[in-house]
């Protein structure tokens, strides 16, 4: 028997869910959600769509953080964000530093096609927010609905986009603007 492909949303972690630090979030001490973005979560569970977070994590590998800090980190995050009514249904994350030129770390789409496989979800009716250009990219080479929120970096993302990026990608000025977007287009 054929499974339908789902449908889901991609969200970008640090600058979408949490406060971006310049030195890396290594600790739940130092996460902070993001204003407005349990609520958006909470409004975002409701719908259709599988919810995946995928996140470059190079602190992993430029040994700033660990793997058991980051489970952790990701694990008091879910838990944080079930008790607001929201939910997370898979967390990937690529943790090489850029100068490894891994498939998984965006702006490559390898976390989107690992997901896809994983999750059977259609890309092509899917969304993705982030707040870096490299979001962007990594949606859009995989057919995503792609936005850009303003939190984080989206604002010098936003004012370093491409004409063509700019024309195929949604601008929001957070996650909860975005989120109200994805269900309305639902």
């Amino acid at each position: 028997m054929i499974r339908p492909r789902k449908a889901a949303v991609f969200l970008d972690r640090d600058g979408v869910i949490n406060y971006n630090r310049d030195d890396y979030v290594k600790s739940w001490a130092e996460f902070r959600f993001l204003p407005g973005a349990l609520a958006a979560l909470k409004r975002l569970a409701i719908g259709p769509f599988v919810i995946v977070i995928i996140t470059n994590q190079s602190a992993v590998g430029r040994g700033i953080l660990d793997t058991q800090g980051l489970a952790y980190i990701h694990a008091q995050m879910t838990q944080t964000i079930l008790g607001s009514g929201g939910r997370i249904d898979r967390i990937f994350y690529c943790p090489h530093r850029p100068e490894d030129n891994c498939p998984c770390r965006k702006p490559k789409p390898g976390m989107l096609k690992q997901a896809a496989d994983d999750l059977n979800i259609d890309l092509t009716r899917s969304y993705l927010v982030g707040d870096a250009l490299s979001d962007l990219q990594a949606g859009l080479t995989v057919g995503c609905l792609s936005s850009l929120v303003l939190t984080g970096r989206g604002t010098a993302a936003r004012d370093a986009m491409s004409h063509d990026i700019d024309k195929a990608c949604e601008i929001f000025p957070d996650l909860y603007a975005a989120v109200d977007w994805i269900l309305e287009k639902s």
